[in-house]
């Protein structure tokens, strides 16, 4: 049986080009990149209340990669179009820290805080979206912030998706145990929500 308890999909999620964004697979010589954005703590300020050291952002890495083989889906490397520099990362995974709603796909972000309140987040979660319901067809996606993560929160708001209601979840070896709001976006609300509007 898989590691991750991921849905069936119709196709492989491609690498995408957003207006400043390119949305692209994880390599290995990611590292330097990814290890300078996560080196601020208020990156992993929810849930772990610190940076990541180079070490946690190799293991990180490695457990990106290891879900695209998987999966044939996962999180983007985030790279800014104008100045090529990674600043973050956006995408689709499996939520293995909520067991009780697997199998399901998560939207989610981080992103340099360099780059917060510029609607980056926003930008590439809604080409995730799109490419999630589109592309490899799933019946729905979920994204689970903590609840007092206010910014995440208020991305998945703007993305249109639907608060369900606060989850627990289960501490492990890295943190303790957090509140998370459960947001959930069908495939028939992403496509009336993205439907063309008639002309007036």
């Amino acid at each position: 049986m898989s590691e991750f308890l991921a849905p069936p999909i119709a196709a492989p999620l491609p690498d995408v080009d957003t207006e400043r964004l390119h949305l692209r697979r994880f390599r290995a010589d990611d590292l330097d990149g990814l290890a300078a954005v996560f080196a601020h703590s208020e990156v992993w300020q929810f849930p772990y209340g610190r940076a990541l050291t180079r070490e946690d952002t190799a293991q990180f890495l490695d457990n990106q990669i290891r879900e695209w083989d998987t999966c044939e889906f996962g999180c983007w490397i985030a790279v800014h179009r104008e100045t090529r520099r990674i600043i973050g990362y956006v995408g689709l995974s499996v939520p293995m820290f909520l067991p009780e709603i697997l199998p399901a796909v998560e939207v989610g972000w981080r992103f340099d805080p360099t780059y917060w309140g510029q609607g980056f987040a926003t930008e590439g979660a809604r080409a995730a979206l799109r490419e999630a319901f589109d592309t490899l067809q799933l019946d729905e996606v979920t994204s689970v912030p903590q609840v007092d993560n206010t910014r995440s929160c208020q991305v998945c708001d703007r993305l249109g998706m639907r608060l369900s209601r606060e989850v627990h979840l289960p501490g492990n070896a890295r943190r303790g145990a957090v509140t998370g709001a459960l947001y959930l976006m069908s495939r028939d609300e992403w496509r009336a929500q993205t439907a063309p509007r008639p002309a007036s």
